[in-house]
């Protein structure tokens, strides 16, 4: 199995080390049965979007995979094809929605930035503003004082 990582130019000058998405050749992603994989991909929905577990920094895709009675290599292929990323992205979109949504909304105006990314279930500042920066290319603080403006 190959995998092939390129660093993009424009992360160089970037605050943030940032690599793009690896593009991997996976044979176990033949073996999924779309009946299967079209009802894990809805129960996975249920469970990261409905249930908000993705707000829990330690909730991994090995439980995500025993919530679901699954195995874990086999989840991985289904959130691989069918979100077309891996479990790590899909829980920090899901998250950076949040963030965003909590950040322009004026219940939330007197929240830190570090308490934003906490209540979107980041365990820690750091990771919060990498994977904000990594998905919207500027801080939580820029988008937030951006949007306020407007």
């Amino acid at each position: 199995m190959a995998t092939h990582y390129k660093l993009s130019m424009a992360t160089e000058n970037k605050p943030y080390k940032i690599r793009e998405k690896a593009e991997k050749e996976a044979s176990y992603r033949s073996l999924i049965r779309a009946e299967l994989a079209d009802e894990l991909y809805d129960r996975i929905l249920t469970i990261m979007v409905a249930e908000k577990k993705y707000r829990d920094p330690n909730y991994s895709a090995k439980q995500l995979a025993k919530d679901l009675d699954t195995n874990p290599r086999y989840l991985s292929a289904v959130i691989n094809s069918r979100f077309g990323m891996n479990y790590s992205s899909l829980a920090n979109e899901l998250r950076i929605r949040d963030a965003v949504h909590m950040l322009v909304d004026k219940r939330f105006v007197d929240k830190t930035m570090e308490e934003i990314g906490l209540m979107s279930g980041f365990s820690n500042r750091q990771s919060f503003y990498a994977a904000f920066y990594k998905e919207k290319g500027e801080a939580p603080h820029q988008y937030k004082k951006r949007h306020q403006n407007n």
